[in-house]
């Protein structure tokens, strides 16, 4: 049995803020856009490789919700590796991203870290890989 995995799905409060952040400050690619007109959403799906050559992102867009979801006790976070972590995060916060926790090593880990928030308050955990004998 082969499996792959293909992608997380997050429910946005706003289409176009969600977008903006994933595109526009993280760099995402938009793989794929549908409309349901029947079910009143739709479906965007992100990615930084082709659809089908690596892991998405799904936002769903539910027309006629308001508000913010609830993000459950289940809830952790998504996690992007950026080969500049402290450049990220600075440019992040320039455009009002709120950081939840600064850039800093992560005792034990082969990762640097830090910690934004999207436009509907997901936790974004940052990553930069630290060189041999690095923090």
């Amino acid at each position: 049995m082969t499996v792959r995995f293909a992608h997380t799905m997050i429910r946005v409060a706003s289409l176009e803020k969600s977008t903006d952040f994933y595109v526009r400050m993280m760099g995402l690619t938009i793989l794929r856009r549908t409309d349901y007109v029947d079910g009143r959403f739709t479906n965007l799906f992100l990615g930084s490789k082709e659809e089908y050559a690596g892991p998405a992102l799904e936002l769903t867009f539910n027309w006629d919700h308001s508000g913010l979801y609830e993000k459950g006790t289940a809830w952790g976070h998504l996690a992007f590796e950026v080969d500049d972590l402290v450049g990220c995060v600075n440019r992040l916060r320039a455009e009002g991203v709120f950081v939840s926790r600064e850039p800093g090593p992560m005792k034990g880990s082969p990762f640097r870290i830090a910690f934004v928030r999207d436009p509907d308050g997901y936790a974004i955990e940052l990553l930069e890989r630290l060189e041999e004998g690095g923090d």
